[in-house]
C-alpha cells in the first residue's frame, strides 16, 4: 500500500510539472543523483535544501523538491503564493495558527493557501523529510510577529 501511495504521489508530481510547463516537445529525464540541491533561503536553517525541477523558486512559478532535516520547524509565517505539496518521505508537519498539528506521511497531499494563512511547517524527529512543491509564483516565507503582551 505504501509503495502504491508513493507511486501515485510521484505520478501527481510529474503530471503537475508537465501541465504547468505546457506540453513538452522533448522528454526530460533526471536521475536522483543528478538533482542539484541548494540552500533554501530565506529560512536560514542549516540543512534545508531545495532543487528546482522547473522554473526558478526565487523568481516565479516553479516545481521543486524540498528537504527538511529531521526535527526542523519554522516560526509562524505566511506566504504570498499558494503551494501544492506532495510528501515523498518522512513525516511533514504543519500547524495552522490556533489549530492542531497535521502529520502527513509519504503519499500525502496538501494545498497550502496564500495570504493570511498563518502556520508553522516542519519535519518530525527521526527521519528527514522530502516533499515536492509547486507554486504559481516565487517562494517566500513571511514571519508573523509574535503578539505583544
Amino acid at each position: 500500500m505504501r509503495k502504491l501511495a508513493l507511486a501515485l504521489a510521484l505520478s501527481f508530481v510529474f503530471a503537475a510539472a508537465v501541465l504547468a510547463q505546457g506540453a513538452p516537445t522533448t522528454p526530460v529525464f533526471m536521475a536522483s543523483g543528478d538533482i542539484k540541491w541548494v540552500d533554501l533561503d530565506p529560512t536560514g536553517a542549516p540543512g534545508v535544501k531545495i532543487a528546482d525541477m522547473w522554473g526558478d523558486h526565487t523568481k516565479g512559478a516553479f516545481g521543486s523538491f524540498v528537504k527538511f532535516p529531521a526535527g526542523f520547524m519554522t516560526p509562524l509565517h505566511t506566504h504570498t503564493n499558494a503551494f501544492k505539496i506532495v510528501v515523498i518521505s518522512g513525516t511533514f508537519l504543519q500547524t495552522p495558527e490556533g489549530k492542531s498539528e497535521m502529520r502527513l506521511g509519504p503519499g500525502s497531499y496538501e494545498l497550502q493557501p496564500a495570504g493570511p494563512y498563518k502556520h508553522t511547517t516542519g519535519c518530525a524527529a527521526g527521519a528527514d523529510c522530502v516533499f515536492f512543491t509547486q507554486a504559481d509564483g516565487k517562494f517566500d516565507l513571511l514571519p508573523v510577529a509574535a503578539p505583544k503582551k
